[in-house]
């Protein structure tokens, strides 16, 4: 796979984590340095950890199902995708917990941390079929993630309500493409 094509699956993935950070920022109340921090690190490092464990089963399963590789990493992006936008025209406005994130517990960035990147855990698995060189697309996936959610804390801390612009749903396109695109390569339909 292309480092441009694992830069923008990276985008994609991230969209999830970036929009949590946006509404997590919406809701602080004093500084957002430190949520910022907190944030784009636990998040970062699950995004990076989830394609890594989804690659290491999908090379424990790759000679079984290389001939239907590209198949397989359709449908798991399009799924993916599909599932994000539809999350996305479902959700579409930010949602607010009520709670003061200014003293947002580690248990809580853990689990929204795991729940904003089971998506890299799929993507991972296609990684392994398309021979994709897995640290360097962690390492993309993990630091990207860090960077858009440590900037997402920002946007939300300063726009508050104001802002409301649904990245899930671009980020489900951009699966949904991606996906099509691997097939499409496979299928000998393009370059």
């Amino acid at each position: 796979m292309p480092i441009a094509e694992i830069i923008l699956l990276a985008i994609a993935l991230a969209m999830d984590a970036f929009s949590v950070s946006i509404t997590q920022g919406m809701l602080i109340r004093k500084k957002a340095f430190p949520l910022a921090l907190k944030l784009s690190i636990v998040f970062g490092f699950f995004q990076a950890l989830m394609p890594l464990v989804g690659y290491l089963l999908g090379i424990a399963f790759a000679s079984y199902i290389q001939s239907i590789d590209h198949w397989i990493a359709f449908i798991l992006l399009g799924f993916l995708g599909i599932r994000m936008i539809r999350e996305s025209l479902q959700n579409d406005e930010i949602q607010e917990s009520g709670h003061d994130l200014d003293s947002l517990d580690f248990k809580t960035v853990i689990v929204l941390a795991v729940a904003t990147s089971i998506d890299a855990l799929a993507a991972g698995v296609t990684f392994a079929f398309l021979k994709t060189n897995i640290l360097m697309a962690v390492a993309i996936i993990g630091i990207l993630t860090a960077f858009l959610c440590f900037i997402g804390v920002y946007i939300g801390y300063l726009a508050r309500s104001k802002f409301k612009f649904n990245m899930e749903l671009i980020g489900g396109c951009i699966l949904v493409i991606l996906g099509l695109k691997i097939l499409l390569e496979h299928l000998g339909m393009i370059g």
